[in-house]
């Protein structure tokens, strides 16, 4: 007996530790909820459009013409990432064509990471469609019960492409949660990581260089990377292949972070009896404006785009819902306006029958205070400001515009109008070269509409642009509207050739952009437009002031 008693001691000790790990690896897994094709998702439900049509999410800037994202309907037409619009287009005529906004996924990814953390707090989003978690197992009796509440609270919100996959780390959770299918948990067991990732294919990396040269020196799994030599695999793959290779054998492992949940910045005021005047309602008001003002200043924010939400006596929900937008940022005097015109303009549409009982006001944009600061030489004035606010408000967001610049050749396809206060978003590059463009100075004014002109050799004949570019004679004289007398040519440049929409059936149209300067010393941006159909015709675009 006196033998034994270690023996039994040092297993009962073995036990607990075993029992100890089994449960610390248990409490430290880690849970991935993947929203497949998230832009694709978001851009449908912006603009109402049904979710199995196939659409794709094409990039802005250098990328406007790739496929960003696909759902599973674009994808069954052979539509991929990085595609052409033209070649996704051509295997997929009905492709819905939608604009990325990365600003507008992080927005609707708030309500899925708020939803996740009443479950389990810690959550930590890797980008708009992808959070991280560590496993609540313990308390919902196992990880597949876990994964399916996690789901099922995702669903409900109206996300239905919903997959879960939960590991031993960060990485091969993701790739678990896209092994699963449609709104089921793919569970790797503990320890099983390697096995699991070895027969990944490689196209997991995320960096097609690098897939594509191991593709090509016959490598076609994770486990093929991970057999290689770790300095030979940083040295020629870069390192985020080091960095898989490391995971496949154990190391590399990420710890998931817990995010700080944003505060709460609604703020909202009940009236108690309820408020039948806008005036009333809005001098009510005032002190929650100012309150809603400071509380972004505190973390130095300031609001560029505010949801006033109103509720009455008697209604289910809100009765008056209306986004309103800043040029620079609200202040409590614009937050009182807004809330006066949206009451005045809702009462007088009928919208609001009955007695106000509470009015919230919640930002949707918020930025750093530094962006919007005052210039050296101040900046718009504010009664110009709210001048234009209340117009929007009686006619609509989109009734006063303002003009941006942007990438084109000609200056009125340089030109884009946005409505005021909304910031310019998916603009043509203006650091491309566009062939055909003129050189500057730019003109001064813009015709919206192009005016009829005509130019004459000095034989008296009309000028003509060649196919090959050259011109039929020199411009000696020229007229550039119907009001407008016929005057000499001081000078002339040109011309600037250049073949539109070529690829159309009808051969597109061909335009040649000439500066003419008059012996009265004014210049003017004449374009002679040849679309192919005989109707060879001169036009004045803009003229030099």
């Amino acid at each position: 007996m006196t033998l034994q008693q270690p023996t039994t001691q040092s297993t009962t000790q073995s036990t607990a530790q075993r029992t100890a790990q089994r449960t610390t690896q248990r409490s430290s897994r880690v849970l991935v909820v993947w929203c497949a094709d998230w832009p694709v998702a978001v851009a449908l439900a912006a603009e109402d459009k049904p979710r199995h049509l196939p659409a794709a999410v094409f990039g802005g800037a250098a990328g406007a013409h790739l496929v960003q994202a696909c759902n599973a309907s674009a994808r069954e037409f052979g539509v991929r990432r990085g595609m052409r619009r033209r070649d996704a287009q051509a295997r997929c005529p009905e492709l819905l064509v939608l604009a990325a906004d990365e600003a507008r996924d992080a927005r609707a990814f708030e309500e899925v990471l708020a939803a996740l953390e009443r479950l389990r707090p810690g959550v930590m989003p890797l980008r708009p469609g992808l959070v991280a978690l560590r496993s609540p197992a313990r308390y919902y009796g196992g990880e597949p019960e876990a994964g399916a509440a996690i789901a099922e609270a995702v669903v409900s919100l109206g996300v239905w492409d919903v997959r879960v996959g939960i590991a031993d780390e960060l990485f091969t959770a993701e790739q678990a949660a896209r092994t699963a299918a449609l709104q089921e948990t793919y569970v790797v067991e503990a320890g099983g990581s390697a096995r699991f990732l070895r027969r990944l294919p490689v196209s997991v990396l995320d960096d097609p260089d690098a897939v594509s040269l191991l593709q090509r020196l016959g490598l076609p799994t994770l486990g093929h990377l991970a057999d290689l030599p770790g300095t030979d695999v940083r040295a020629r793959f870069g390192p985020q292949a080091d960095w898989i290779r490391r995971v496949v054998h154990g190391g590399g492992v990420r710890p998931v972070a817990g995010r700080t949940p944003p505060p709460d910045l609604t703020c909202e005021v009940s009236f108690e009896p309820p408020l039948v005047s806008a005036e009333t309602v809005c001098f009510s008001a005032k002190q929650t404006a100012e309150r809603f003002v400071a509380q972004l200043g505190e973390r130095q924010l300031v609001c560029t785009e505010v949801r006033i939400e109103v509720e009455t006596e008697g209604a289910v929900g809100v009765a008056s819902e209306r986004r309103w937008l800043h040029p620079r940022w609200f202040g409590a005097g614009d937050l009182v306006d807004r809330l006066h015109w949206q009451l005045v303009g809702t009462l007088r549409a009928g919208d609001v029958r009955a007695a106000v009982t509470t009015v919230r006001l919640a930002p949707e944009v918020v930025m750093p205070e530094s962006v919007h600061a005052d210039g050296l030489w101040g900046g718009t004035d504010a009664r110009v400001e709210r001048g234009v606010a209340r117009v929007q408000g009686m006619l609509g967001h989109e009734a006063v515009v303002a003009p941006v610049l942007q990438g084109g050749r000609s200056p009125a396809d340089r030109q884009a109008f946005r409505p005021w206060g909304d910031r310019a978003e998916a603009l043509r590059d203006r650091s491309l070269p566009w062939p055909g463009s003129i050189p500057p100075p730019a003109p001064c004014r813009v015709f919206a509409e192009p005016r009829p002109a005509e130019v004459l050799d000095a034989a008296g004949r009309p000028v003509a642009v060649l196919p090959r570019g050259g011109v039929s004679g020199e411009p000696a004289r020229f007229r550039v509207g119907e009001r407008e007398g016929w005057q000499p040519v001081a000078a002339w440049a040109g011309p600037w050739p250049v073949t539109e929409l070529w690829w159309e059936t009808d051969g597109g149209r061909q335009v040649a952009r000439f500066q003419l300067v008059g012996v009265d010393g004014r210049a003017w941006l004449v374009t002679y437009d040849s679309s192919g159909d005989g109707a060879d015709r001169w036009v004045t675009e803009a003229a030099y002031d």
